[in-house]
């Protein structure tokens, strides 16, 4: 098939999991373009596009039956269009593999999380042999970053700067399938970043599924503070944020260059998991209350002001009312922001999913009630905090679903916050900043009703405005940059990779 022949051909990527996993989605549709497909408008139905390629994630105890029943669902679908290609990659492919094929004969491509840059090859392939091709590298064939991506967003972007993870928390699968660090060379970070700035990105998010354990790899323990203090050196660079970290790495350095640094925002999302030592000993996750909470004092303490989030799971296999109690008294303690609340399931081929102790239903069902109404409530008290004070606020695309009939826009604070405001009067375009003051407070949102106090024009919403007026290029963009709209902007900067 020519490339001339594609540009008829429209593809459709369904992304399940983390921002690890829409950061490769961003990837692939760099890739299809780059060979000449087109992306399926909005709102094509279900089945229209002659390429659909699910992008998987397999921590949840449920991932496979949601996949297969997505897949079915096409299946006559597929038997009235020959010539339509349905691919399967991502974590559950790597994990399953041929099983894909066996349960569901109408795929045509099974690729793995080490060698997406091979879909195109494998569509073409599986087109021409009129068979399905499974190829599944069991080691990272090439750094992501070098790959075609199509960015989202005109004003934010995701950097990769490490792949894989160390750690062997027993609730997680994600290193199994995603293997050991590997960390990308500064140089070539910053010269990414430098040419996202240059295109007029203002704001970066750091990503990796550890990302404050950069620099194992290359064997620099200060790598990541040296990092965020180089990117407060790029010109027109205004905001940098990182996610996820590990209490593990968060070592005092980092905490010095966030709070020195003038881009880096103050905002900190650090994965608790749970309050209890003896269920954090049980997920293998290598700190304790007393360091945890010993950190978030210190960032405090450098940062007065940081919105600090987490991750929270209630459940765990063997976790008691006393050790759940340890959790609430920490949340009490830490008084996050904001906390992305799960109940634990689950996940096949985990040593948690084999251990003794595995809490009923019902009771976990309790216990996550508990919690997140606690949450709520320290999440509305610190929020009316912010009453009165008045905050640059990044123009965000889609962010507020209830604008268009309120008359407001959206967009997040420097601290991450939500923030609707009243619409200026001027022309306001996603990625410039608008200078509000917030009149009231909701659990997990702030409001500034009062006109704007100022709006300022920047090089990312000339970037936006120039992305509108003109039909996307058919190409992918060759300067391999892992982006995913808005990533910063996103309500859940949680789990960068399903372990944290």
């Amino acid at each position: 098939m020519t490339a001339q022949d594609a540009l008829t051909r429209s593809y459709e990527i369904r992304t399940y999991g983390c921002q690890m996993n829409v950061h490769d989605s961003e990837r692939l549709s760099g890739l299809l373009e780059d060979a000449g497909y087109v992306r399926a408008p909005e709102g094509t139905g279900e089945g229209e596009a002659d390429i659909v390629v699910f992008n998987t994630c397999a921590v949840r105890e449920n991932a496979d039956n949601r996949l297969y029943g997505n897949l079915g669902r096409l299946a006559p679908i597929k038997a009235r269009r020959p010539g339509m290609q349905i691919a399967v990659g991502g974590c559950l492919a790597q994990k399953d593999r041929d099983t894909i094929v066996k349960k569901a004969p109408w795929v045509d491509v099974v690729f793995g999380t080490h060698n997406i840059g091979k879909l195109p090859v494998l569509l073409e392939r599986a087109r021409v042999q009129q068979e399905a091709q499974v190829e599944i590298a069991e080691s990272l064939e090439a750094f992501p970053s070098t790959l075609p991506t199509r960015r989202e967003s005109a004003y934010a972007a995701w950097v990769s700067i490490s792949v894989g993870c160390n750690n062997t928390c027993t609730f997680c699968i994600v290193p199994a399938l995603r293997g050991k660090e590997k960390d990308r060379r500064p140089g070539d970070i910053l010269a990414e970043v430098e040419a996202l700035v240059g295109e007029g990105v203002t704001e970066i998010t750091l990503l990796g599924q550890n990302v404050n354990a950069y620099g194992s790899d290359i064997g620099d323990r200060e790598a990541f503070s040296k990092l965020l203090r180089a990117c407060g050196r790029i010109d027109g660079l205004e905001r940098v944020r990182f996610t996820s970290p590990h209490p593990r790495d968060f070592t005092d350095d980092v905490i010095a260059a966030m709070a020195e640094t003038r881009n880096v925002m103050p905002q900190l999302h650090m994965p608790l998991q749970s309050g209890s030592n003896a269920v954090l000993k049980a997920m293998r996750r290598s700190y304790r209350q007393d360091r945890y909470l010993g950190i978030i004092e210190k960032v405090r303490a450098a940062m007065p002001d940081a919105a600090i989030s987490t991750d929270i799971i209630v459940g765990f296999p063997g976790e008691t009312e006393e050790d759940f109690e340890e959790t609430m008294h920490v949340v009490r303690e830490a008084r996050f922001a904001q906390a992305f609340t799960f109940q634990y399931s689950k996940r096949p081929g985990t040593p948690a999913a084999e251990m003794d102790g595995q809490i009923p239903k019902e009771v976990v069902q309790t216990r996550y009630e508990r919690l997140v109404a606690l949450q709520e409530e320290i999440s509305w008290a610190e929020n009316k905090k912010q009453v009165g004070r008045t905050v640059e606020v990044l123009v965000a695309e889609g962010e507020g679903r209830k604008d268009d009939a309120t008359h407001r826009l959206s967009g997040r604070a420097p601290d991450n916050r939500l923030v609707h405001f009243t619409r200026p009067e001027e022309p306001v375009r996603p990625g410039d900043v608008v200078e509000v003051g917030i009149t009231y407070a909701a659990p997990h949102h702030l409001l500034a009703e009062g006109p704007a106090k100022g709006v300022r024009r920047t090089s990312a919403g000339d970037a936006w405005e120039r992305r509108n007026a003109a039909p996307p290029a058919p190409s992918g963009v060759m300067l391999g940059l892992p982006t995913i709209g808005a990533p910063a902007p996103a309500p859940a900067p949680a789990s960068a990779c399903g372990c944290d």
